[in-house]
């Protein structure tokens, strides 16, 4: 069928299996050791007895390049002029507010006066409309009795 050799059984022998697991011993690459810790000193105990100058914070002297120097945090100067920049924005916003309140206080006095008026003026026409009725009801029955 086809010109090219078939496999015998003298390929797989046994000596051809042990090449074969020679070659599966080269693949894998040796485990990797664990290089040893470096020896460190002891950090010493944390205790710190109560009359110690080590207790608080440790002032740190900083140079002008030092990263931690340009820190956006701000002064006591900077804190200050935004507690005052805050109340005085609060006062005008009080003033605005007290100045809008007698705005509407005002504009109150001045529709209760107009009502007022307006109350007494139904008042009166009532009493005028009343007092024409019942003088055209004498006058409708003194004519009356007189025909």
């Amino acid at each position: 069928m086809s010109d090219e050799p078939t496999p015998t059984r003298d390929d797989q022998s046994p000596a051809s299996s042990s090449a074969s697991s020679i070659d599966d011993h080269e693949i894998h690459a040796p485990v990797p050791k664990r290089p040893a810790l470096p020896s460190r000193k002891s950090s010493g105990t944390l205790i710190v007895p109560s009359g110690s100058a080590q207790i608080g914070p440790v002032p740190q002297h900083l140079q002008p390049d030092d990263a931690r120097a340009m820190s956006p945090r701000r002064t006591s100067e900077d804190l200050e002029n935004m507690g005052r920049q805050a109340r005085e924005e609060l006062h005008r916003h009080a003033r605005a507010l007290q100045e809008s309140l007698l705005l509407i206080f005002n504009r109150i006095e001045a529709v209760k006066e107009e009502h007022d008026k307006l109350d007494n003026n139904n008042k009166f026409l009532q009493k005028y409309i009343g007092d024409l009725m019942s003088t055209s009801k004498i006058t409708a029955t003194a004519s009356r009795g007189r025909k």
